[in-house]
């Protein structure tokens, strides 16, 4: 596989997915071992939405020692419950507030330039008119916060398959969201997640994606479909793809956030030449 169209890119790896056989304070080490410069997380205190001074400061030294930067950071996001965001969650109103300022100054403390709000799932008893405004006044607070520390502020769409009750299972509908934060705080710092992957399971015509959408994303994540494993192993022309992106003007990183298809991450990098590891 020729991947030099992303050369200029530089790539970043999600340890909260990649690296995950290794305890997550060992990861960032493991990361720069195996040649990249750069991380993303989603939120690392699974409930926590105020973890502790402890907590914070062995996370940062994880980074700091292994000499990763954490470029990217989800607000408090309940993966670790199967669900998928708390921005359009009433019940999870006070908390995903309270969580706010807390992940803002911590993506702060390590020059994090991106802050992902996933959205939340539709709520059974809950009108979806009553949940998307609710999104819309966390978002405006989350972009707020982003804007803050000089970050921008993702919407992501996921799949329907693996996410029946997450509302957001298009590039459309996402950069709708985008659309009407924009509108909203006059900040322009809010812009879509394209994960290729969970487009791509969704059937959506990626290179239409990238042509129409270009001028809102943010940040590229990626695996290959299917199983979100490394590229390589599915069906996705990664080759065309990362030429396609570089065309439509995209020059940011792109994000590694696949399950390697041995269980050994270090074992999955083979399709990416070690000079391209590094952050740009």
């Amino acid at each position: 596989m020729d991947v030099t169209a992303a050369a200029k890119h530089g790539f970043t790896v999600n340890l909260s997915i990649l690296f995950g056989e290794l305890p997550l304070l060992e990861r960032p080490a493991a990361a720069a071992a195996a040649g990249f410069t750069a991380a993303e997380l989603w939120w690392p205190f699974g409930t926590e939405h105020n973890p502790s001074q402890a907590e914070l400061d062995a996370l940062r030294k994880a980074f700091g020692d292994a000499g990763v930067r954490l470029t990217g950071l989800n607000f408090l996001d309940d993966l670790s419950q199967g669900a998928r965001g708390t921005v359009s969650v009433p019940s999870e109103k006070e908390r995903f507030r309270a969580n706010v300022p807390v992940a803002a100054e911590l993506a702060a403390s390590f020059g994090a330039t991106a802050l992902n709000a996933l959205y939340g799932n539709r709520i059974e008893g809950v009108e979806p008119a009553e949940q998307d405004a609710l999104a819309l006044e966390n978002l405006v607070l989350a972009a707020e916060a982003a804007h803050g520390i000089g970050a921008i502020l993702l919407i992501e769409a996921l799949n329907k398959a693996e996410s029946p009750d997450y509302p957001l299972v298009s590039a459309a509908a996402a950069v709708e969201v985008v659309d009407k934060v924009n509108a909203a705080t006059g900040l322009g710092n809010a812009g879509f997640l394209c994960d290729l992957y969970h487009l791509a399971r969704n059937g959506e015509d990626l290179a239409a994606v990238i042509d129409t959408h270009a001028d809102r994303i943010g940040h590229v994540q990626i695996a290959d479909n299917p199983g979100r494993n490394e590229p390589g192993t599915g069906e996705l022309d990664f080759e065309d793809l990362f030429a396609r992106l570089s065309a439509a003007g995209y020059t940011g990183s792109i994000g590694l956030e696949y399950r390697p298809s041995t269980g050994v991450s270090a074992d999955s990098f083979g399709w990416l030449p070690r000079e391209l590891r590094a952050a740009r």
